[in-house]
Formats: structure tokens, C-alpha cells, sequence
């Protein structure tokens, strides 16, 4: 049972590594995937049909909760 203990924790330490550089590599992947080429495509001088469109509909939700919001106060 003592030869037992040294093992084990070279496994746990061992096992524990591979989660996290496992965990690095899928982060490191989406990264690569589509998170770099958002931000590229944020910072850029002309925007996609779609960010514009998408900004458009965020706005008028916008007007309209706070629209909905100055209906419901009281006036002081």
C-alpha cells in the first residue's frame, strides 16, 4: 500500500496537466475560429451588412425600452 502512494499522485498530477493543456487547446481553437476574426472585423473602418443591421435592431430596442420605461415614471 505504500508503493501505492507516489503513483497515485504522479497520476493525479499527470492527469490534471492533461485537463488543463486539453482545456487550453479547444480555448486556443475557438480563439483561432471566430473570436480573432470578430474583433478584427470590430476594429475595421468599414462594417459587414450584418453588424449594421444587428446595431440598427439593438437600437431600436433600445428607443423602445426607454420609451416604455419614461411611460412609466411618474412626472416630477
Amino acid at each position: 500500500m505504500i508503493d501505492f502512494g507516489p503513483a497515485a499522485i504522479i497520476g493525479l498530477i499527470l492527469g490534471f496537466l492533461w485537463g488543463i493543456g486539453c482545456s487550453l487547446a479547444i480555448l486556443y481553437a475557438i480563439y483561432l475560429g471566430g473570436y480573432r476574426k470578430a474583433v478584427e472585423d470590430s476594429l475595421g473602418k468599414s462594417k459587414s451588412k450584418r453588424w449594421r443591421e444587428t446595431l440598427k435592431k439593438i437600437q431600436q430596442s433600445r428607443a423602445q425600452s426607454e420609451a416604455a420605461a419614461s411611460r412609466k415614471l411618474p412626472p416630477q
